[in-house]
C-alpha cells in the first residue's frame, strides 16, 4: 500500500533549508572538502531520506542540519532563523529542544532501565512527553525496567528512537538507524519511524547507505562526492514491511 503525502499545509511549509551550504575541514596544511554548494529545502511534517555511498558527506550534512557542525560557507535557516547566527548557548538549546537524534549503534547507558535512558532526554526538555508513553509508543512497554543488555539489538534501537521522540522534537535526525540491524529488525526500526511520522507529525530525516529504505520517504535526496546529485518527491511510497535490501 502507498501512503499519502503529508497534508498539503505541511508539505508546502520549510522547517529547515540550506542555502549554498559548503563544508571543508582544515587538517593541519590539508583541505579536506566534504560538502560543496549544498541546497536543500526540507519540508515540515515529511520524511526525508537521503542516500549516497560512504565519504559523500551524509554525515557531515546531518551534524550541520543538528547543530553539531557548522558550515564552511553558506546558510541554514531552522524555521526562518539562520542557525549560523546562533550563539554557542543558541544552539545548544537547539539541539536540546527541536532536535531528536537516533544513531546507528544506540548510544544507551548500559546501567540504566529502558526507563531511565528515556528519562535522561526527558529531564532536559521544556516540553517532553512522560517516558513510559515514549516506551509505549515504539511498543516497548513490557521492557521498561529491563537494562539495554536484557534487550535485542531491535529493541535497544527502539529505546534510542523512544529517547529521541520523548523530547518532542521538530526534527527528527537519523544516521543510518537500520545499519547494525538484519533485515526483519531493520524492517521493523523503519515502521517504528513512519508510524511516529503519521502521529506526531515530526519532520524525519534519515540518512543512509541504502537506497532501498528511500521507498518509505515522501522525499528521496542521492548525495554524491559531498553534492546533491538527485532529488525528487516520492509518489509511490511502500509500506516499511515490503523494504527489501
Amino acid at each position: 500500500m502507498a501512503y499519502a503525502l503529508p497534508p498539503e499545509e505541511n508539505a508546502n511549509s520549510s522547517i529547515l533549508t540550506l542555502h549554498h551550504v559548503s563544508k571543508t575541514y582544515h587538517m593541519g596544511e590539508l583541505d579536506v572538502p566534504v560538502l560543496h554548494n549544498v541546497n536543500l529545502d526540507l519540508q515540515r511534517g515529511e520524511i526525508a531520506v537521503i542516500v549516497g555511498p560512504s565519504g559523500s558527506g551524509k554525515s557531515t550534512l546531518l551534524n550541520i542540519m543538528g547543530g553539531i557542525d557548522t558550515p564552511t560557507d553558506g546558510e541554514v535557516f531552522f524555521d526562518g532563523k539562520d542557525l549560523s547566527a546562533f550563539s554557542e548557548r543558541q544552539l545548544t538549546a537547539y539541539r536540546r529542544h527541536s532536535i531528536g537524534f537516533v544513531f546507528q549503534f544506540y548510544n544507551l547507558v548500559p546501567t540504566l532501565t529502558a526507563t531511565e535512558n528515556v528519562m535522561v532526554s526527558t529531564e532536559i526538555s521544556n516540553q517532553a512527553m512522560d517516558p513510559v508513553e515514549a516506551l509505549a509508543r515504539v511498543g516497548l512497554s513490557h521492557r521498561l525496567e529491563h537494562f539495554p543488555a536484557q534487550l535485542s539489538g531491535g529493541e535497544q534501537q527502539r529505546v534510542a528512537i523512544a529517547r529521541a521522540i520523548a523530547k518532542n522534537p521538530q526534527l527528527l535526525l537519523c544516521d543510518e538507524p537500520t545499519g547494525a540491524l538484519d533485515l526483519d529488525t531493520g524492517r521493523s526500526i523503519l515502521q517504528s519511524l513512519v508510524q511516529l511520522n503519521k502521529e506526531l507529525g515530526t519532520t524525519t530525516i534519515i540518512i543512509t547507505h541504502n537506497s532501498a529504505i528511500a521507498g518509505i520517504s515522501h522525499r528521496r535526496v542521492r548525495l554524491g562526492s559531498g553534492t546533491i546529485a538527485d532529488d525528487q518527491r516520492n509518489l509511490n511510497r511502500i509500506d516499511a514491511d515490503k523494504v527489501n535490501w
